[in-house]
């Protein structure tokens, strides 16, 4: 267990993808996609601009959106049953966890974050007046669940799980969640869950949401992204599920933050949800994480454990350099050897250095082929 107490360090995150540019090489490094959006969404967005949605939607968010949203999760392989006052619209991911954290912190509470994990995290329970206790995953990237009790303490009040998790691909299963609950069901201890790619769950992997979890439902902000399902970050879209009584601590602090989230973009999306076949883009994402994994047999790079999900894929290193950190091995692919990753150590609080990089396949499959093709001949 780490505890430390502050922000977490440097971000690797622009200055990898800056340097890319800079260097002309090929950009792996970001999860934002280079491929074009659904026409579909376009023309609802367009229909939008033709409409009255040019001014504030209510705080919870735009009513035929909540609707949407309800119909598409009740469709799902792991139904959730959901009311619209367990809906709430929010600009984006970071905001959802940021405001969630507000809800129920008091000064110095602590929160545990599971690491390697998004950067945003700590400073988020930081600048709530927590204090974030830093838990890192077995070399395998999986949960010791006797040294995980460790982290737990009287002042603990939140744990962050982000699943399918960035950067591991790793899938939260049923029985993790169930051992979880076993830890916090006597405790005055909240969920904020980051299931931001659950679209994207592989090789017959479900994603089984802490929201299905009928004992976690009620001590749970469960955070789910548009912008990750349909490639449209920038449209700022997402929305949260939780209980009514956390519904309601919630929006009662997002009203002085945001209110509401981009209204002409919650039309488009709302009519783009129930045309949306959520099967498409998981077949279509697997298919570039296995174009990926196949061309990368034939370099000296290994993956160890393919991504069971997510738009990420940890790779191993160390049979070409036994020396470098991992940063200064990022530096160097993306410098003299034109392809662009992240360090793992950038998704650590206080690690300098780890055996993996991250690259993502969110790309269009020429650059994926280019980039692993340039790497088999040139490392």
């Amino acid at each position: 267990m780490d505890k430390i107490y502050g922000f977490t360090h440097y971000s690797f995150f622009t200055e990898m993808s800056e340097l890319a540019i800079r260097n002309g090489s090929f950009d792996l490094s970001l999860g934002l996609p280079d491929f074009d959006i659904d026409e579909r969404l376009t023309i609802f967005l367009k229909e939008a601009a033709e409409k009255d949605t040019h001014h504030y939607e209510p705080l919870a968010g735009n009513p035929m959106l909540i609707e949407s949203i309800i119909r598409f999760n009740i469709q799902r392989t792991h139904s959730i049953s959901i009311t619209n006052k367990e809906i709430t619209i929010v600009p984006c991911a970071t905001f959802a966890l940021y405001t969630s954290l507000k809800s129920i912190l008091n000064q110095n509470d602590e929160v545990i974050i599971i690491q390697p994990s998004y950067y945003t995290y700590g400073p988020a329970v930081v600048m709530n007046g927590g204090l974030p206790v830093y838990y890192d995953l077995d070399g395998d990237f999986t949960i010791n669940w006797d040294r995980f009790k460790s982290c737990i303490t009287e002042k603990t009040r939140a744990v962050i799980v982000n699943s399918p998790q960035n950067p591991t691909g790793k899938i939260w299963k049923k029985e993790d969640w169930n051992q979880l609950y076993e830890l916090i069901k006597d405790r005055n201890i909240y969920l904020i869950s980051e299931e931001i790619y659950d679209t994207y769950c592989y090789d017959g992997n479900e994603h089984y949401s802490s929201f299905i979890h009928p004992e976690l439902r009620e001590k749970t902000f469960c955070i789910f992204s548009f912008g990750k399902m349909f490639h449209t970050s920038g449209w700022k879209v997402s929305y949260m599920l939780a209980s009514e009584a956390l519904t309601a601590k919630f929006q009662c602090h997002q009203q002085y933050i945001s209110y509401s989230a981009n209204a002409p973009a919650q039309y488009a999306i709302a009519r783009y949800l129930d045309v949306f076949d959520s099967a498409v883009n998981k077949r279509l994402m697997q298919k570039k994480r296995d174009t990926f994994n196949e061309l990368i047999k034939e370099t000296p790079l290994q993956v160890e454990q393919m991504a069971e999900g997510s738009v990420f894929q940890i790779v191993n290193f160390r049979n070409i350099s036994k020396s470098m950190t991992d940063v200064e091995f990022s530096k160097w692919l993306t410098i003299e050897k034109k392809v662009s990753c992240l360090p793992l150590s950038a998704f650590y609080n206080s690690r300098q250095n780890s055996d993996y990089i991250r690259f993502s396949f969110a790309k269009k499959d020429e650059l994926i082929i280019q980039a692993l093709e340039h790497l088999k001949r040139n490392l």
